[in-house]
């Protein structure tokens, strides 16, 4: 099966592309723009997207849309995090910005700086179905980044059960093994395998 990789974020396509690699995956026509993530939800903005490659390709497309969801900060970012610290933010912007987020509401200890990084991954098919999968890793907002693999907030999110590592101190192969966007993918790689 061919899916068309509806990222243009070359991290995260390759994060994708190990995980589907069961399938053809390729990545999106350079001449395709950005897709404005509108939707309200993960699994709205991951549909908006796979929809648009989908019909730009007229081919089977796959995308996700990910979430930091944080307790102290009542869930946000959520559907935000790639925008916290503005439109056009880096990553450590966006991270320093939660980090002064935590520090504002005053959660300092590790229970206060719960959190859970959700992935909603998605297929949109020519004919107009859909497939969609979600993955969830808990755990918590270090006081501080740390490592140098990965992207996004991946230097700031320690895994619940984990032996204190953020993401982005483990290895692809570590970090594809517990996380949320390893979860979503590996489930809709099964959904695509039962078709």
């Amino acid at each position: 099966m061919r899916l068309v990789l509806a990222t243009a974020n070359p991290q995260k396509a390759i994060e994708v592309a190990d995980l589907l690699r069961a399938f053809e995956v390729v990545p999106r026509p350079a001449s395709l723009g950005e897709v404005d993530e509108t939707e309200p939800t993960l699994q709205g903005n991951a549909r908006l997207k796979a929809k648009a490659v989908m019909t730009a390709t007229g081919q089977a497309a796959v995308a996700d849309d990910t979430g930091l969801e944080v307790e102290a900060l009542d869930g946000r970012p959520g559907v935000l995090s790639a925008r916290m610290a503005g439109p056009d933010a880096t990553y450590a912007e966006n991270v320093a910005y939660l980090l002064d987020a935590l520090d504002g509401v005053g959660a300092r200890n590790p229970a206060a700086r719960r959190a859970c990084f959700r992935t909603v991954a998605t297929v949109a098919f020519p004919d107009g179905r859909e497939l969609v999968a979600e993955g969830c890793l808990e755990g918590e907002i270090a006081l501080g980044p740390r490592g140098d693999a990965g992207f996004g907030y991946d230097p700031v999110f320690v895994p619940a059960g984990g032996d204190g590592r953020t993401l982005a101190e483990m290895t692809l192969e570590a970090k594809q093994a517990i996380s949320h966007r390893g979860r979503a993918f590996r489930a809709l790689a099964v959904a695509l395998a039962s078709l």
